[in-house]
């Protein structure tokens, strides 16, 4: 199984237009188009019954401390977490790709509706949820994807892993509103074939990719 995108090139810079925020001279970032990238996949196993997506960055600051502080950077050496930016469930077998822009077009100030999505799938939360939450003007549930918006003043370039699992079980065991981890832990013992495909983003001007 492997999976493929027109939007980028693995390992490759992300285009800005799929990602949440944009560098900007005298703001540092503003945002951006949001559009989700196009994703396609070849060789799924024949018994799959279902698929899911799941966008992570590894590469997120384990402390706010510095991040996009004026005078300050947020140093490589720092130990990172993983922050989530898309969780996609009970896409159908036969599905092939999601095109560029089907599940996300902008930035949306207190999140895109969810978790029901197109042709049956679900949705879970990215982590601009709890990221935004103590922001008057942003706070909200954002299901889907939202694209990348690391700090502008990070010493190292961050890495949008797009996962692809092919499933032995029709619906994922998840109910409500969900999260990254509550789907990594439902198909644990129920993926039968995975692949991925990374793209690079930054937001310094001094990170070189």
């Amino acid at each position: 199984m492997r999976i493929t995108s027109k939007s980028f090139t693995n390992n490759k810079i992300i285009p800005v237009e799929f990602a949440f925020c944009a560098p900007d001279a005298a703001k540092h970032v503003t945002a951006s188009k949001n559009l989700n990238p196009h994703l396609a996949w070849q060789d799924l196993p024949p018994n799959a019954k279902s698929l899911a997506l799941i966008c992570h960055d590894p590469d997120v600051p384990s402390k706010p401390d510095d991040v996009n502080k004026e005078g300050q950077t947020v140093s490589a050496q720092l130990p990172r977490v993983d922050f989530y930016h898309w969780v996609l469930v009970d896409l159908a077998p036969t599905t092939l790709q999601v095109k560029e822009g089907d599940f996300s077009s902008g930035v949306k100030p207190r999140g895109k509706s969810g978790p029901e999505a197109r042709d049956g799938a679900r949705q879970g939360l990215n982590d601009f949820t709890s990221w935004f939450a103590s922001n008057k003007d942003m706070a909200g549930n954002y299901f889907g994807y939202d694209g990348p918006c690391p700090p502008w003043n990070d010493e190292i370039p961050h890495h949008y892993i797009f996962t692809l699992y092919a499933l032995d079980f029709a619906r994922c065991p998840v109910a409500g509103t969900f999260k990254g981890p509550e789907v990594l832990a439902a198909m644990k013992g129920h993926i039968i074939a995975q692949a991925a495909i990374t793209g690079l983003y930054t937001l310094n001007p001094n990170v070189k990719i």
